[in-house]
């Protein structure tokens, strides 16, 4: 719960945030929770009416989206409008939000395009830039960024998977480096040394920084949580000095670092118990379009301890010809597992190595479709069997697998907004879905990066805790 105790606050809300991909927006949603900041989760921008009526003592919210897949173009149409909104919330931090692995490129999910809006929208005398997250095992030090994958922590650029993602590659860890193929606003860094000693001391690092520089935008390094809460002091105190608000770009350790800080100051009270029991269901359906070798495992754990593991032929189901027979029976055959009381797991691709990436590749290209486009109609085939087996079916709990599709597969489904009840694992927490659909108001959601939770998740999802 939130409490005025040590609460100088000037605005309505301590904080907003347009998340740009859905699975990164819950994760958000996971780190309030667990600060004790009763948030929502809306799937487009939220009316007045929302905000001023039944959400109206929610004191942040977010707005799911899809930049991660944007061109600068697109992005730019989304975005303008849409930090317009965010302006009118009176919150003390307008908060971009990105992947914790940074992956972004000049063509596709443009950091840079994104600061640039943001810094129009609200001008200040910079905008803090956070990737780290030590508790999903991500960290900066001086400017380089690094992750982990399974017990080792890789540099990006010789990460296992992000270095090979299919759409955003990342061979650069410098961060400051990366970005300057996106962007020409200049980055100061305040590097793991700079943070070090007392906060007071660490804020005069920061003018001095400002002072000497003059950055458009300042990357903090973030090794422990110690150091991560400093940069929320420093974050804090320049955003409840600002009457606009402070734009702030980075992963959820953005709302780590505030969290930690507004505890010490009574802002805040986390609860009791922020790791709810999880409750188990009869039967699970799993959604992936993740290529991650991580979901790859937990695929293959799934199956072995007794789901039904389905392929989904994207190539044939984007195919004008074949499309409406192949959806058909691939639904037939995902309602007889169903029925038979077992849980289903409709997959795209099982891993890195998968043909079926390079087919769906060459559909596009057949049918006149953009690289880019895959993202997009990935996400709304699976999208749409989701919603279909949830009504037919009755089924009261989905997990989404996979960042760059999960938003356009959550859009499909016909939902509101989100909250955040469990935290189910790091950075995949479990929610509640709200709908002016009966068969879809209460659906619980996990939505699962390709890099998240442990190989037996989808195990974990379905029996709870």
């Amino acid at each position: 719960m939130t409490t005025q105790s040590g609460n100088d606050r000037r605005h309505a809300r301590l904080l907003c945030y347009y998340g740009d991909d859905f699975t990164g927006s819950t994760d958000v949603l996971e780190s309030l929770f667990h600060a004790g900041v009763r948030t929502v989760l809306f799937l487009k921008p939220p009316t007045e009416e929302q905000l001023q009526g039944r959400f109206s003592d929610r004191e942040a919210f977010g707005v799911a989206g899809v930049g991660r897949s944007l061109t600068p173009e697109e992005a730019t149409r989304e975005l303008t409008p849409l930090f317009e909104t965010l302006k009118r919330a009176d919150a003390a931090v307008i908060h971009y939000k990105i992947c914790s692995t940074f992956d972004s490129s000049p063509e596709i999910g443009n950091i840079g395009t994104a600061a640039e809006i943001g810094l129009k929208a609200f001008p200040g005398r910079y905008a803090p830039l956070v990737a780290g997250v030590p508790y999903l095992g991500r960290y900066t030090l001086f400017g380089n960024h690094f992750a982990a994958a399974g017990a080792q922590v890789h540099r990006l650029d010789r990460h296992p998977t992000m270095s090979r993602h299919p759409i955003t590659p990342m061979k650069e860890a410098d961060l400051r480096k990366h970005l300057a193929a996106q962007t020409d606003l200049s980055v100061g860094l305040m590097d793991i040394l700079a943070l070090t000693g007392t906060p007071e001391e660490a804020s005069e690092r920061l003018e001095m920084l400002i002072a000497a520089e003059n950055p458009d935008l300042v990357l903090f390094d973030v090794l422990d949580d110690e150091r991560l809460r400093t940069v929320g002091e420093l974050i804090w105190q320049e955003a409840s000095a600002s009457d606009e608000g402070m734009f702030v770009i980075g992963s959820s350790g953005v709302e780590y670092a505030l969290g930690a800080y507004w505890e010490t100051k009574g802002i805040t009270r986390p609860p009791a118990a922020a790791s709810s029991d999880v409750s188990a269901v009869d039967a699970l359906l799993v959604v992936s379009g993740s290529c991650s070798p991580v979901t790859e495992g937990q695929i293959g754990r799934a199956v072995h301890a007794g789901f039904a593991g389905i392929r989904v032929p994207v190539d044939r189901l984007i195919d004008p010809e074949q499309a409406a027979e192949a959806r058909q029976r691939l639904l037939q055959e995902a309602a007889d597992r169903l029925d038979e009381g077992r849980s289903v797991l409709l997959y795209s691709a099982e891993g890195p190595e998968d043909a079926s990436i390079g087919q769906f590749r060459e559909a596009l290209t057949a049918q006149g479709y953009r690289p880019e486009d895959s993202s997009r109609l990935l996400g709304s085939v699976l999208g749409s069997l989701a919603r279909e087996l949830v009504l037919s079916k009755g089924l009261r709990r989905l997990v989404i697998a996979g960042g760059d599709t999960s938003g356009y597969v959550t859009r499909e489904l016909g939902i509101e907004a989100l909250e955040c009840i469990a935290a189910l694992t790091p950075g995949a927490p479990l929610c509640r879905a709200t709908s002016e659909e009966a068969g879809l108001d209460g659906l619980e959601l996990v939505l699962k990066g390709g890099q998240v939770g442990a190989p037996d998740f989808f195990e974990q999802a379905k029996n709870g805790r």
